[in-house]
């Protein structure tokens, strides 16, 4: 996730670091390239695309433009229902921290570190990095790399860790309901975050708009440069910024989850529970948070 200041003029004019223009710069430099071979062609050949009015263009433009903004509001409600989710899930490891603050410290050790195991594993999982490896840095015995779903394994072991913690009578079961709330939560999470993960945007949908937002800039500069000259780069560029801008954040925001500079800092987050869950207990370092690298935070 990108962590900026608001921007100052010379932020607006000059900044690329936090911006879309360097996964979109090919396609603008081929705009470039098309209007510039346009105006070349009109300048040779005056009036050769009279017949190409800008009229259809406009009402094509603001159609694409609707559509557009229906994708991306589409793709933004993605990242903000993950955002809920994690923060959802910060919640419950916190009330669950607080709530096992009462037992032994060996007892709360091990839930603890179940839980962090837990969000480790739900964190690779949904970035698609090796999930057993990352609960095993808090729980070496928690998982196996052939488990279909090691993260909700652990989860499972946390609670089972409860349960016998209840039947040898360290937990008595009023406490024990509120933990297992908790878990539940916990896997309600994880469900939620697996939904939008597994089910993307229809790509047809998204081709779609690909598609005629390419062939309108390409398209654009023939109707232009016959009436504008050397001065069709600049609608014609700042037409494509605009359109290719949008496809490409709505790309980033579809996927909430991955690396993308403007993709949710579960890496952040994640340290944040860690530190919450290693705060209820004894003796324990607890790490520091994340920073922003470059104004990403990840």
């Amino acid at each position: 996730m990108i962590v900026r200041s608001q921007p100052s003029l010379r932020d607006i004019l000059f900044a690329v670091n936090g911006s879309i223009l360097p996964r979109i710069w090919p396609r603008l430099l081929a705009i470039a390239l098309v209007s510039i071979a346009s105006v070349l062609v009109a300048k040779r050949h005056p009036g050769i695309f009279e017949a190409i009015g800008a009229i259809p263009f406009t009402l094509i433009g603001i159609s694409l433009s609707v559509f557009m903004s229906f994708r991306n509001n589409t793709c933004y409600v993605r990242w903000w229902e993950g955002r809920q989710l994690w923060g959802e899930l910060i919640v419950a490891c916190r009330s669950f921290a607080r709530q096992i603050s009462t037992l032994p410290e060996e007892d709360r050790r091990a839930l603890a570190y179940g839980v962090c195991g837990f969000c480790a594993g739900l964190s690779a999982r949904l970035r698609g990095t090796d999930e057993a490896e990352a609960i095993r840095q808090w729980c070496p015995a928690g998982s196996a790399a052939c488990d279909p779903n090691p993260t909700n394994t652990v989860l499972t072991g946390v609670g089972r860790r409860c349960l016998s913690l209840m039947q040898a009578g360290r937990l008595d079961p009023i406490h024990y309901s509120v933990l297992e709330t908790q878990l539940t939560k916990l896997a309600q999470v994880q469900g939620g975050c697996e939904r939008i993960a597994g089910t993307p945007v229809p790509f047809a949908y998204s081709l779609l708009l690909q598609r005629t937002a390419i062939v309108f800039c390409l398209t654009l500069p023939f109707a232009l440069a016959g009436s504008l000259g050397w001065w069709t780069l600049l609608p014609v560029l700042l037409v494509a910024y605009t359109f290719f801008g949008l496809d490409a954040l709505g790309h980033q925001l579809e996927n909430p989850f991955g690396f993308a500079p403007n993709s949710l800092p579960l890496s952040a987050m994640r340290r944040t529970i860690e530190r919450e869950m290693l705060g209820a207990l004894e003796g324990e370092d607890v790490p520091p948070p994340l920073e922003p690298e470059n104004g990403v935070l990840l």
